[in-house]
């Protein structure tokens, strides 16, 4: 058996570089005084299959491959991408990048390490989602469209798409590092439109995947679920009356509301936005950031997670970062760059969106800790309020920290008992001073279904999210009652 680890075995063998063509190609990136450069290899596949109104509506499958390479000089990149994966290829994108990141300094040799393992095994996925046949596929969203019709009468129309996705990835860098990993992806998506027979029409939307085998997502018990609360939801839009709008107590509830924690907060947290002194918490550290027992973590070693991965886009291991403890703000998140010029270590969350992008510091799942209440006695806790329990979109500026968020699902709180849905809520506020307003903890922490996708310059990176259960007070809420 080799002494090369499977995944980087694999990868030179798709791209048939070895590790002195690796060595030149670094020591080129270098030779104009860089302190530091890297290669990143990709191939992608990814296929899809969608289904609407009965009929499978599309299917496509698409391959990409690339290369990209690196040069640091002080806080100036460069970085070159090809699509010719070959000696010259690689000569050229080496030279280009060098071209870019040029100052003072002489020329440097690059000995590469022994090839590294990844540092976890997060998704030992025996079959590539992207090698079980398109028939399977097709029947899965067969099955998702039949039980969605007879779950219910209202059920007029069903939308469902699976998309599978395998990336190999390989990372060689002037430190040494030479690391591959082979990162498997799949996302189910379901939505739902129900019609009251009165000319209504709502609509609601569910998802879930991971990095897990798609024979998981097979079996009727893993998907029906899904289903369910897609048309659970449609059905709840139809009975939901406008939302109230005012300063008021809002209880978010535990799972995907986590993403009003990712984007109000979770953004501003990245090594490149405080190394820039443009976020609302650079130089803050060690500074009351929120209420005493929030405390907020971005992890990318949980296994089969979306956002989890055994190395990041620069080849660092991931791992379990502290970001606030305890309501003080410990760290931030950071790729190689960033954590060089802060005199900081790298997180391992330097990611991108392929190798046509330059990596940048960003989240993998992130997460509030949970607390010692129970959710029933937050509930009660709340006279008049907000109960949010999912979220669509939003929007948040980094500099200020202010942010929007649409909620798909929401009630009204009344003598701290849910009462009617309501539809057109949206919350409004100051990331930085939102953990301020927390009051109240659950005890139930739970991560996002799986469907999370993270938009940074220009760049779409699949993350995941999670909360418990809080209470935050006096946070504003715009409607459409008043």
């Amino acid at each position: 058996m080799s002494d090369v680890p499977a995944p980087v075995e694999r990868l030179r063998e798709r791209f048939g570089l070895d590790a002195s063509a690796l060595e030149r190609a670094l020591a080129d990136a270098l030779a104009r005084g860089a302190d530091y450069a890297d290669v990143f290899f990709e191939h992608t596949t990814q296929d899809a299959v969608s289904l609407e109104e009965g009929l499978v509506k599309s299917g496509d499958r698409h391959v990409s491959q690339g290369l990209g390479v690196r040069a640091h000089a002080g806080a100036r990149q460069g970085y070159a991408h090809t699509d010719d994966v070959s000696l010259e290829g690689l000569r050229l994108a080496a030279g280009a990048a060098r071209a870019v990141a040029e100052r003072a300094g002489g020329a440097r040799a690059v000995a590469l390490g022994r090839a590294a393992r990844p540092a976890h095994d997060l998704y030992a996925v025996e079959v590539a989602p992207t090698d079980v046949p398109a028939r399977e596929k097709i029947a899965l969203l067969e099955a998702i469209d039949a039980h969605a019709r007879r779950s219910d009468p209202r059920v007029a129309q069903v939308m469902a798409s699976v998309v599978c996705q395998s990336r190999h990835v390989l990372v060689a860098a002037s430190d040494g590092t030479l690391v591959g990993d082979v990162q498997p992806l799949v996302r189910l998506q379901v939505q739902i439109v129900a019609d009251d027979g009165r000319g209504r029409r709502e609509v609601g939307a569910q998802g879930a995947g991971g990095r897990v085998e798609l024979s998981a997502w097979l079996d009727p018990a893993r998907w029906r679920p899904v289903v369910d609360e897609a048309v659970r939801l449609a059905l709840l839009n139809l009975e939901a009356r406008p939302c109230p709008a005012g300063a008021m107590t809002v209880v978010l509830g535990p799972g995907w509301p986590g993403i009003l924690l990712h984007e109000a907060v979770g953004h501003g947290l990245e090594g490149d936005f405080n190394r820039k002194g443009t976020s609302a918490f650079a130089g803050r550290i060690g500074e009351r950031v929120a209420a005493p027992g929030v405390t907020v973590i971005d992890d990318g070693t949980l296994p089969g997670r979306r956002g989890s991965l055994n190395v990041d886009d620069e080849g660092t291991p991931t791992r379990r970062t502290v970001l606030i403890e305890d309501g003080i703000l410990v760290g931030y998140l950071q790729d190689r760059l960033n954590a060089r010029l802060m005199g900081m270590e790298p997180t391992g969350n330097g990611r991108r969106e392929s190798y046509a992008h330059m990596p940048l510091p960003r989240m993998t799942n992130t997460f509030m800790l949970a607390g010692e209440e129970e959710p029933e006695d937050i509930l009660r806790s709340v006279e008049r309020g907000l109960y949010a329990v999912s979220f669509g979109g939003g929007q948040v500026d980094i500099t200020s920290g202010k942010f929007v968020f649409s909620a798909s699902e929401a009630y009204r709180i009344e003598d701290g008992r849910l009462a009617a849905p309501v539809k057109g809520a949206t919350l409004i506020g100051h990331g930085p001073d939102v953990l301020t307003r927390v009051s109240r903890i659950g005890r139930d922490l739970a991560l996002d279904p799986g469907i999370g996708t993270c938009g940074k310059e220009g760049q779409g990176v699949p993350v995941g999210v999670g909360l418990p259960t809080i209470r935050v007070d006096g946070l504003t809420v715009g409607g459409t009652d008043g």
